[in-house]
């Protein structure tokens, strides 16, 4: 390869940026033409991909981390032959196109993460590297090295600002993970300006505190040779992660290069035509790319195209000789569970003893995780409160430390919060893995931006967030979420579990584990809950069932999680003094809204009015309920039994709240709640 076609190339990628931001009239230039440079010497030289199938396993992974850049990610999968097409560079931008604002891995080939808020991409890249390291510890075997790939994630000023790239960050140099590679684009500028009025600590060295392998490379904006020894140097680093600071200038060749006004705008039209003829380009022709450049990456295109065929014939002489591990692989990396796993499902009946439900999905685990070994686990310091750790489980540590080995399926994250659901969502990004990550669920909080991604990704991901109310107790209103879990509800895309007992637990772990595209969140107790009489597993995949049916019921009284026994008591209080009651629980608002009407009819009848209890914010469950029982303050500190008198969630005061209901329902219309036509 001669340095001509290289710089002729990584022109093409400047021009090409210009264009494309002009064109939407919205977006960042400045970054993909100042990060040109790594990113062709890193697709050159170091990736391999196959672009007719961006999902073979062992591919070396992108993360264009500064999603602000994502006009570079475009241009690259365009020129390396992916589904991406040059009219689909001049939609850059607009609606249903597959070239959104920031980069969606659900709707564009060949982009392994949704990124944009900055520093998500990061932690993504922290996963992906685990997943990779996992895989090769299970999986690999003398001569059949399957899972060899690298991780190389671009990131900027802004992504290292984030705290989330800080945890993410510092969780890798612990796990001595090798197979990561950092670009730090060192432009010295954010939107405010030059970040010496913000940024000015040496990043090298936090990120040598961290345990990280770290170079300079000072002229990012020409020395090709540089940069690559860099990352050469870096792939022989094997215990460490590595941080490669490239120093730049944003939007380099514009009039406006190294400011802030390349940034986050498009470049003006003759500032374009100036560019152009500085590269060597006609100021005439737009979104044009050289034959010779398209041949270049041609190139690329047929030598990933080639290490998949020798990897697929890998792969089936590692199936002869090692059946079970080759099958295993394809069956994961194809989304298939194992057969017959949920009849590992526990289910209980009344009779057994009360349980919180945080132990009851302990039980759960213990019972599926040596069935489903793509379960990949964690707590963020609160293992012995989530309850989150088998009893086979080996820890996810580098074998140096003598505390696990990368086999291990159960991950420390430490008080890292945001960190571990960032981690979470690349480990899913990677294939294979199913991840879970346990804290409480007032902390779900701390890291809402990487839910919210794994709600937009379509990403099979398990929050398992116990302490679930004011049920924790003595804690105090810190730690007892209020508005969380309607906050949560509010998510497209992503299923919201509070269960009652431990047929609902089980229940939820199914649809969670069987929902390939949303992310689950399961609200679990502190406190012991008794088994219910008529809950199932079955029942809680419709989101909501009949719990007891009452024929000439005068009211219907609904909750979920630890108040659905509460319910019980007062129904069968109101029923010692003549007032007939049904019970519903409602475990799951997003698997209830899914049944079609006749079913949802028949488990909230119209004309009978809905009272509705649960130990959170009320806010809803207008749409199911006439009246609430639930929290409008911040809790308080005290033991749960204490707590739940003095907020009225005992059978009296509901039983109360439901004879007031009905007797306002005696002389008001009682609107339907739940029906509508759109």
């Amino acid at each position: 390869m001669s340095q001509q076609n290289d710089h002729v190339a990584i022109n093409t990628i400047r021009t090409l940026a210009a264009d494309v931001v002009r064109k939407a009239n919205s977006g960042h230039p400045g970054a993909p033409m100042g990060c040109a440079p790594m990113a062709h010497v890193l697709f050159s030289k170091f990736i391999t991909a196959n672009p007719e199938n961006p999902k073979w396993p062992n591919r070396d992974r992108f993360v264009l981390s500064n999603g602000h850049g994502c006009a570079l990610h475009y241009i690259l999968l365009h020129l390396l032959g992916y589904n991406l097409t040059m009219d689909d560079l001049k939609l850059f931008r607009q609606t249903d196109s597959k070239t959104p604002g920031h980069p969606e891995c659900h709707l564009t080939e060949g982009i392994e993460v949704t990124t944009g808020p900055l520093g998500q991409g990061f932690s993504n890249s922290v996963g992906l590297a685990i997943a990779q390291a996992h895989f090769a510890a299970v999986y690999n075997q003398p001569g059949f090295d399957l899972f060899t790939n690298h991780v190389y994630v671009i990131a900027g000023d802004g992504c290292l600002q984030e705290g989330i790239a800080s945890e993410a960050a510092s969780l890798a140099g612990h796990l001595q993970l090798g197979n990561l590679i950092a670009l730090y684009d060192d432009n010295h500028v954010s939107i405010d300006g030059d970040t010496e009025v913000s940024f000015t600590e040496d990043v090298c060295k936090r990120f040598e505190a961290y345990g990280w392998h770290t170079q300079v490379v000072n002229d990012g904006d020409n020395d090709l040779e540089s940069i690559a020894k860099a990352i050469e140097n870096a792939k022989k680093v094997t215990n460490k992660p590595s941080l490669i600071k490239i120093r730049t200038i944003i939007g380099i060749g514009s009039k406006h290069e190294g400011t802030e006004k390349v940034h986050g705008s498009p470049l003006a039209v003759d500032d374009i035509v100036e560019i152009k003829k500085k590269y060597g380009f006609d100021p005439e022709q737009f979104f044009h790319v050289p034959n010779e450049v398209y041949e270049l990456y041609g190139q690329y295109r047929e030598k990933g195209k080639a290490a998949e065929a020798q990897w697929n014939e890998l792969l089936e002489s590692y199936t002869a000789k090692f059946p079970e591990k080759g099958n295993e692989i394809k069956r994961r990396f194809s989304n298939k569970l194992p057969e017959g796993w949920e009849q590992h499902l526990p289910r209980y009946t009344p009779s057994d003893p009360a349980v919180a439900t945080r132990k009851l999905s302990e039980n759960v685990l213990n019972k599926i995780a040596d069935v489903i070994p793509e379960l990949i686990g964690g707590s963020a310091d609160l293992t012995g409160s989530n309850l989150t750790r088998w009893k086979t489980a080996v820890d996810f540590q580098p074998d140096s430390t003598g505390l696990g080995n990368y086999s291990g399926r159960y991950i420390r994250y430490g008080v890292r919060e945001h960190g571990m659901f960032g981690v979470m969502n690349g480990l899913t990004a990677y294939g294979g893995i199913i991840p879970f990550g346990g804290t409480f669920l007032n902390f779900i909080s701390y890291g809402l931006g990487a839910v919210r991604l794994s709600a937009l990704s379509s990403f099979r991901v398990l929050f398992i967030m116990t302490h679930d109310s004011i049920g924790l107790g003595e804690d105090g209103p810190t730690h007892q979420p209020i508005e969380t879990v309607a906050g949560l509800r509010a998510l497209p895309n992503i299923l919201v579990f509070r269960p009652a007992d431990g047929n609902e637990v089980s229940g939820a772990y199914l649809a969670a584990i069987n929902n390939l595209d949303r992310p689950s969140v399961l609200c679990l107790s502190r406190q012991n809950l008794p088994h219910l009489e008529g809950s199932s597993i079955e029942n809680t995949l419709k989101g909501g069932y009949v719990l007891k049916e009452c024929a000439d019921a005068r009211i219907t009284l609904t909750g979920t999680g630890s108040e659905t026994s509460i319910v019980v008591e007062a129904s069968k209080k109101l029923e010692s003094e003549g007032i007939k009651t049904r019970i519903v629980s409602l475990p799951c608002f997003e698997l209830f809204e899914e049944q079609n009407i006749e079913y949802k009819s028949s488990v909230f009848p119209d004309g009978i009015p809905i009272l509705s209890v649960e130990a959170l914010a009320t806010f809803g469950w207008s749409k199911y309920a006439h009246a609430s029982v639930g929290m409008t303050t911040f809790g308080s500190s005290g033991p749960y039994q204490q707590l739940y008198k003095k907020y009225g969630f005992t059978a009296e005061n509901i039983s109360e709240k439901a004879k007031k209901t009905i007797e306002f329902y005696q002389t008001t219309p009682l609107p339907s709640v739940i029906y509508k036509p759109f």
